[in-house]
């Protein structure tokens, strides 16, 4: 099977980045329907693509363009009406609804534009709380999540709870929570939607850095300066795939940054 070849993508187009190397996602055919009583929506029309380990892919399109169902198919939230998923190798459609849950635990960090804190928990508390489902010790459980806050910049606000936090450090929070249990891809769904320009950009920087570091991410945005921080943009419309091309020029959050007012000023 070859999910990203240009026969298979039919009126679909594909790119280089599509087109070659071992793929953590491959979707071939896949459709979604949903039955409203005597309406049937069709979300997904036949989506087929792969994306490759180490890639970092922005998925845009209007809202009703499939995008969400999509990225809940990948998350392993929702199964196709028909079609192959393939994660890792793994047949998606084939797993009960425990093994699913093992693998959006294992293998799947979620980040969210709510960022879905819990109110009276610690910073520290929170990034710990997707490690309580996992088989290792309490010790290792405390070190994860002090080296996941450490990575995303937060290793002096470890005690701080949300609401001593500013917008930007509470969504740091979210993504040092979905890389915890050391994820091998990183979805990401809106991540800056509630943020300002500048902490959206600082955002953009901790997912380039992750993905320097061979992390898998796919982010969702309706902002076109965002998903020019990625290195390939799937544009959805109608259920379909329309556009699916690597960004030329990448946008580099760490120069952007320097061109950008500080909060102070």
């Amino acid at each position: 099977m070859n999910p990203s070849g240009p026969n298979a993508l039919s009126s679909q187009e594909t790119s280089p980045a599509s087109a070659t190397g071992h793929a953590v996602i491959a979707v071939e055919d896949v459709h979604k329907t949903y039955d409203l009583g005597e309406t049937k929506v069709h979300a997904l029309r036949g989506v087929t693509l792969s994306i490759r380990r180490g890639e970092f892919v922005a998925i845009m399109g209007a809202s009703g363009s499939g995008k969400s169902t999509f990225m809940n198919i990948i998350g392993c939230l929702d199964k196709p009406s028909s079609g192959r998923y393939l994660l890792e190798d793994t047949d998606v459609a084939q797993l009960d609804k425990k093994q699913l849950a093992g693998i959006r635990n294992r293998k799947i960090g979620f980040v969210f534009q709510g960022f879905n804190l819990l109110a009276r928990t610690s910073a520290l508390e929170n990034t710990e709380l997707p490690t309580l489902y996992a088989r290792i010790d309490r010790a290792e459980r405390h070190q994860r999540a002090v080296d996941a806050l450490n990575m995303v910049g937060l290793s002096e606000r470890m005690d701080h709870f949300p609401s001593q936090l500013s917008g930007g450090q509470q969504q740091r929070v979210a993504i040092a929570r979905a890389l915890v249990n050391r994820p091998s891809i990183l979805l990401a769904d809106e991540p800056t939607g509630n943020l300002d320009s500048r902490t959206s950009v600082e955002v953009m920087e901790i997912f380039q850095n992750l993905n320097n570091k061979g992390l898998t991410i796919i982010l969702v945005t309706h902002e076109h300066d965002i998903a020019q921080f990625a290195k390939r943009n799937i544009i959805f419309r109608d259920g379909k795939v329309r556009r699916d091309e690597l960004i030329t020029t990448q946008s580099i959050a760490s120069e952007v940054l320097k061109t950008m007012p500080t909060v102070e000023e």
